[in-house]
């Protein structure tokens, strides 16, 4: 009897290795990959903040097969009079091309845009800047936002 169980045993796990090999192909990206898009695309601190952790963890996320390219502010200067915009248009560029890519960009564009404007305004506001260069970013935040919202 102390022969069998090894055998007994290992049959069942054979089946369920075969199983769970076939069931899911290694080029499928994980089912919760529109939640995980989402949740990285929110106008939110805390949204910004958990993408940009992923975006400095890349290869933990390899699986999903997220685009994280990027041409930063594309025509538009990165550091408009020395603001860093670049990490909120990097950002924006993520939600842009990973939505293009699941077919679903219209109906997500203008949160996006939204997007990109709140993380521009947190720039304006986490910097110490004076009250007249603070002024000086939010405009510069809102015509980029007004830019996309028209041309992006």
């Amino acid at each position: 009897m102390s022969r069998r169980l090894p055998v007994v045993l290992a049959l069942p796990a054979a089946a369920l290795i075969a199983v769970a090999g076939a069931a899911v192909p290694a080029s499928a990206a994980p089912a919760d990959k529109p939640q995980v898009l989402s949740s990285w695309t929110q106008t939110s601190a805390s949204s910004y903040n958990a993408f940009i952790s992923a975006r400095n963890n890349q290869g933990a996320w390899s699986a999903y097969g997220f685009d994280w390219s990027t041409d930063y502010c594309s025509s538009s200067p990165d550091n408009p009079l020395g603001f860093p915009f670049n990490l909120g248009c990097a950002h924006h560029d993520f939600g842009y091309r990973n939505y293009k890519a699941a077919g679903q960009f219209s109906a997500n564009k203008p949160r996006l845009d939204s997007m990109l404007y709140e993380d521009l305004k947190r720039v304006c506001g986490s910097h110490g800047y004076n009250v007249v260069t603070k002024a000086a970013c939010n405009s510069l935040a809102w015509t980029y936002y007004q830019a996309v919202k028209q041309f992006g």
